[in-house]
């Protein structure tokens, strides 16, 4: 028992340093420091609603392919799959809020890192084990979680756009809480050595492709588009 109330612990410890290299991406940077642009804002919400539209099926795919001995964790996925359902067009909301058009970025192509991120996800439950989607929840809720109030109100007052633009923000910051304690219960639970590394390993891999979808939001010097 000792070691299953401290896999989580565990886990955070070492993927700190992948953490704080997210942290550090030029965007999440300048959301921090009230210095995004309106256009920044809606590209974030624009890569956001790329991913967030396979949240769903994700974890459809997760529960499949889950065997009788982890019927625990279907059930708690069944559960999340309520949460979850129709937050991408919670972000088409606060895009039409920033005055964005939502039918413009529901028909786009999602940039490239994004699209990787997802099919990442994809294959990770396919083709190695469905538990390391955890990794990928784990990355996105817990780093929502610690900066989404904080952006929120930065990008709010710098912008003067309206609280109905940043609904998805919002719904990822302190309310998203539960969302962390109930990861937590589950990611406990894992005490098996081998699923704990599965685990390890698709939350560095989705802290690395995360940062991705946040670099591509800022052109880099050498871009030449």
């Amino acid at each position: 028992m000792h070691v299953e109330t401290n896999f989580y612990n565990r886990l955070q410890q070492v993927t700190e340093a992948d953490r704080q290299n997210l942290v550090q991406a030029t965007m999440i940077q300048r959301a921090i420091n009230s210095e995004v642009t309106l256009q920044q804002y809606i590209a974030y919400l624009t890569q956001a609603y790329h991913h967030v539209k396979f949240t769903v099926p994700l974890m459809m795919a997760v529960g499949s392919r889950l065997p009788d001995s982890k019927e625990w964790l279907r059930e708690a996925v069944a559960e999340y799959i309520e949460d979850e359902i129709g937050h991408q067009e919670w972000i088409l909301n606060d895009i039409a809020a920033c005055g964005g058009d939502r039918e413009t970025v529901r028909n786009s192509k999602p940039a490239a890192e994004t699209e990787l991120m997802v099919a990442y996800a994809f294959d990770l439950i396919s083709r190695r084990d469905p538990i390391g989607f955890f990794g990928m929840v784990h990355v996105l809720e817990g780093t929502s979680v610690s900066l989404a109030d904080h952006a929120a109100r930065q990008i709010k007052q710098s912008l003067g756009l309206p609280e109905q633009a940043f609904s998805y923000l919002r719904s990822h910051g302190a309310i998203d809480q539960k969302h962390i304690q109930f990861l937590e219960q589950l990611i406990n639970r894992f005490v098996d050595p081998a699923e704990q590394e599965i685990i390890i390993h698709s939350t560095r891999m989705f802290y690395r492709l995360y940062k991705g979808v946040f670099d591509s939001l800022i052109p880099q010097p050498d871009n030449t588009h």
